[in-house]
């Protein structure tokens, strides 16, 4: 029996990380580019972002792109797009960043809130239908740490009930489902593209979709400076003033490097999918640990950004997710717990007064009397999320032996964990914080 690192015992890990999480992954041609921007003095232009949106909305197969300053912006822009507004409610998960909701109620909407597949930690397609009422307008659709969604049965609820569905692809870049990428199934879709991302290009957001009217309404709300785009039919006489009252151009130097990422992206992806694949395949029986990655692995595939796994600490005698992983962490391992806390349970969403309308900003605009709480119900899987989930190693190369001994140093844990039973004194409370976070490397 091997001595766990935490109780005294020597690390599983005894070699530096180097680069193996280290990213985006920077190259000359990334920074020959940056410095040409940046000497050009042309950083507030548009003409590098027009192409960098067109050439994002070829790689995904999409008629319109519109590039935004931030993931929240273009997913604001995306619910106004979709006319969301006073009196509507906007259907969600609540396990998801803030972005995915909060921007609703800038537009005079209401949200929702819905439970998640335990399996999948994406929207329940039956919690959404459940959620459904005569002022539905619109789904949010978040793939939820890089798994995607089950679109098919969505979109079949939503077609059947008329809800616009927006795509949140902010965890899911270059993901597919059933071979269709994410982010081209709704009536529109927002992706983050900040540094954390899994398509990282420093901050910044891009909004998709094959409509043109969506399309012209975002380019209203807050890109004034491309209102010459925007057909008669849609702006009328308001045209040269920023609708929302916003300025969301993305900087230059962002979508400079975004170009250069699409041109390796695939290529770096399919590296992190082999590599995740080969960790996995080594710790797949272990009871009591599952990865949360797609079965259908040939057409369906994560878009890798903070992948998850679950914890059954039934089949560790009840060992806490924070001892045993405090424990794996101690072996040199970056393992991590920690997701979402529910966004039902914040008082921006049940009572909070944010614009002095002398009741909580989510009711504003529904019928006196209306029990929002009541409306979004028990969410028993989003409660639970955070006692059962943890975010494996990302890794970004792959190194057959490097990867192994990471592997070595979870299964070392495992069988060993009964070493750490004495000293669990920790609680599953405190996993989750209202932003999904990584280690910085």
């Amino acid at each position: 029996m091997s001595k766990l690192a935490l109780l005294g015992g020597k690390a599983a890990i005894d070699f530096p990380e180097g680069d193996m999480f280290k990213w985006p992954i920077v190259n000359q041609e990334m920074e020959a580019a940056v410095l040409e921007v940046l000497r050009d003095g042309n950083m507030s232009g548009t003409d590098i972002t027009g192409k960098f949106a067109a050439e994002f909305a070829a790689w995904n197969g999409t008629k319109y792109a519109l590039a935004h300053s931030s993931g929240t912006a273009a997913l604001q822009a995306a619910m106004f797009a979709v006319k969301l507004g006073p009196g509507d409610e906007l259907i969600c998960p609540s396990l998801t960043y803030w972005a995915s909701a909060v921007p609703a109620l800038s537009l005079g909407a209401a949200v929702v809130f819905a439970d998640i597949d335990p399996d999948t930690l994406c929207l329940s397609v039956e919690s959404f239908e459940k959620h459904i009422t005569p002022r539905t307008k619109a789904v949010v659709v978040v793939h939820y740490a890089s798994y995607p969604a089950d679109m098919d049965r969505i979109m079949a609820v939503a077609k059947k009930h008329h809800i616009k569905v927006i795509e949140d692809v902010s965890h899911a870049q270059g993901g597919y489902y059933k071979g269709r990428m994410l982010g081209t199934f709704g009536d529109v879709a927002a992706f983050s593209l900040m540094s954390g991302k899994s398509f990282a290009i420093g901050e910044g957001g891009m909004l998709l979709t094959d409509n043109q009217e969506i399309y012209e309404r975002a380019i209203l709300w807050g890109h004034y400076e491309r209102h010459s785009e925007v057909s008669e039919a849609v702006k009328g006489e308001a045209g040269g003033l920023p609708w929302g009252g916003y300025k969301y151009r993305m900087h230059q130097m962002s979508s400079t490097v975004g170009r250069i990422q699409l041109k390796k992206y695939s290529a770096e992806i399919a590296e992190i999918d082999q590599a995740m694949k080969r960790f996995w395949s080594q710790l797949r029986d272990i009871p009591g640990l599952r990865w949360c990655y797609p079965e259908d692995s040939g057409s369906s595939k994560a878009g890798w950004y903070a992948s998850c796994a679950f914890y059954d600490k039934d089949k560790f005698q009840g060992l806490s997710l924070n001892r045993f992983f405090a424990a794996v962490r101690a072996e040199g391992v970056p393992c991590h717990t920690g997701i979402n806390r529910p966004l039902h349970r914040h008082p921006l969403f049940t009572s909070w007064d944010i614009y002095g309308h002398g009741k909580p900003t989510a009711l504003v605009n529904l019928p006196d009397g209306t029990d929002l709480a009541a409306l979004t119900g028990e969410l028993p899987h989003t409660d639970r999320a955070h006692s059962r989930v943890f975010h494996e190693p990302w890794f970004k190369h792959y190194r057959e032996k490097e990867i192994d001994r990471y592997a070595e140093g979870v299964r070392k844990v495992a069988e060993n964990y009964e070493e750490l039973l004495p000293g669990d004194t920790q609680t599953e409370e405190t996993t989750s914080g209202w932003a999904l976070t990584r280690r910085r490397s």
